[in-house]
């Protein structure tokens, strides 16, 4: 497999702190973006960890099968856990993960919270990730036949997150990959700032995905700078 990447991250115009990072290791074909939550203390120290425990566990794991990402991202909770009771035993810690895996051809996708992938094929994007929030968690239960409400105000709040008490479900999935294909991770600096019809055209324009990504999080300050904006950009040139 042939690739490209870029990543780049900016603080925004509003955030008085940095609290998203990203791992870019075109070694490995480890991507992913971690968005610390703003609401607890530490939000740069979780995401900051979940990075490391990710690269670290992946790296020690032999590469054939591929590893399992479900329980890796289960461990990493439980580390973020236990930091967040000895550095925050009042709130603990908290962050998003959102990762994949480039192997065999195919992206292993793992994911929590509400950082996302998304995927360019053929000039057409499609977001390959769910955000774990109040309102779709109401949303999909109300499909369910359930009657639930809400207070409006939470609507974009997590259910799940890395640190959380008890073990998150993961969502996992795995997408054949081609020649052509862009992926884009990115926390909610990016996605809340740009609408995916924009996406699709960015995405689409030009050969460099370090230019792309600038012109992104160019975008998003523009148009206030609200959040921190992360993104890691990979371009599949060949599978073979």
């Amino acid at each position: 497999m042939q690739i490209r990447s870029a990543a780049l991250t900016d603080i925004g115009k509003v955030r008085r702190e940095n609290e998203d990072r990203f791992l870019r290791d075109d070694t490995l074909r480890l991507y992913a973006v971690a968005d610390g939550i703003g609401g607890l203390p530490g939000g740069a120290v979780a995401a900051e960890h979940t990075i490391a425990c990710l690269r670290n566990a992946v790296a020690s794991a032999p590469p054939v099968p591929p590893p399992d990402l479900a329980g890796i991202t289960q461990r990493i909770n439980e580390s973020v856990l236990q930091l967040g009771r000895r550095v925050s035993p009042k709130h603990g810690l908290g962050t998003t993960l959102t990762c994949a895996l480039l192997r065999d051809g195919a992206m292993h996708l793992a994911h929590v919270g509400d950082s996302r992938c998304y995927l360019l094929r053929e000039k057409r994007l499609a977001c390959l990730t769910t955000d774990h929030t109040v309102e779709n968690e109401v949303r999909a239960s109300r499909a369910a036949g359930k009657i639930i409400f809400f207070d409006e105000s939470q609507r974009n709040a997590l259910v799940r997150c890395i640190g959380q008490q008890e073990a998150p479900e993961v969502d996992v999935s795995r997408h054949p990959l081609q020649a052509g294909d862009r992926i884009l991770f990115c926390t909610d600096g990016i996605d809340k700032a740009v609408l995916e019809s924009e996406l699709a055209t960015l995405l689409g324009i030009g050969d460099d995905p370090d230019a792309i990504l600038r012109g992104l999080i160019a975008l998003a300050d523009d148009r206030g700078g609200g959040d921190n904006a992360t993104g890691v950009l990979v371009f599949v040139d060949a599978v073979a």
